[in-house]
């Protein structure tokens, strides 16, 4: 095998049968498919022999990868595309709702899943590979210590699934932490009832101060000191979902009164 250099801070898949049932993860119903990341293409192979598969596109920054990628696969339906997935146009280059899979690099993880929450129309499901501690915070529920800006802006918009736990052991080069695999599938949610822009200004402005109640983690966007809403006296893990929505409400009402 001839072995990938290490790039964008990635650690690649060395172990076909770790590959396999990461794709396994995937719904069955996906004929669309992009792949991030795929360096010399360990999870394209187990893509590849899906049945019902019609297109898969591989989003890949290495240039030699790209070479390699382009000379060892083919289907009728595989498209390498040399990019950074972060600048890519979504909209421009994926013409159809697709499902987007592949070992995230470790650096930018977070950034690629606001990438996905920006698209979540588009992007309806998500399986990866990222950083266990990443992965435990995305999953947390509520009253979590690991529960986080992530936990709630992607549960808010997809059902999460922690998949599996994967050993240092099956990477080049070894990372320091484990890994895991989750999988996000959008959920019914159209629209939050609520100013959405406003929504996730208030989860991360909660969650920069989330050792301080509401009341004063919040005041960065609104002044809380008169106001008796129940909420304020807790701390941002303890909200879920449904109750950053009514504090998103509550938070507007009160911008509108003061302007």
């Amino acid at each position: 095998m001839v072995k990938p250099k290490k790039h964008l801070g990635q650690h690649f898949l060395t172990d076909h049968n770790i590959a396999r049932k990461i794709v396994a993860c995937l719904s069955e119903t996906h004929e669309h498919v992009c792949e991030l990341g795929p360096g010399k293409g360990i999870l394209t192979q187990a893509l590849l022999e899906r049945p019902g598969l019609k297109k898969l596109q591989l989003v890949e920054l290495d240039g030699e990868s790209v070479i390699y990628l382009n000379h060892h696969f083919q289907h009728p339906g595989l498209q390498v595309i040399e990019a950074d997935f972060l600048k890519l146009d979504i909209s421009e280059i994926f013409t159809s709702a697709f499902a987007l899979i592949g070992n995230f690099p470790y650096n930018i993880s977070s950034q690629i899943f606001f990438k996905v929450l920006e698209h979540r129309n588009t992007i309806t499901e998500v399986v990866c590979m990222i950083q266990k501690e990443v992965a435990d915070r995305i999953a947390s529920p509520p009253h979590s210590k690991t529960y986080g800006i992530l936990s709630v802006l992607l549960q808010s918009w997809f059902d999460i699934e922690y998949c599996f736990t994967v050993h240092e052991h099956v990477f080049f080069p070894p990372p320091k932490v484990k890994s895991a695999v989750i999988r996000l599938k959008r959920n019914d949610t159209q629209d939050l009832d609520c100013d959405e822009a406003l929504f996730f200004r208030l989860v991360k402005t909660a969650f920069n101060q989330r050792r301080k109640t509401l009341r004063n983690a919040l005041k960065p966007i609104c002044d809380m000191d008169v106001s008796d809403h129940p909420l304020l006296s807790q701390r941002a893990e303890q909200l879920d979902k449904y109750q950053f929505v009514a504090l998103t409400q509550y938070v507007a009402g009160r911008l509108t009164n003061e302007q």
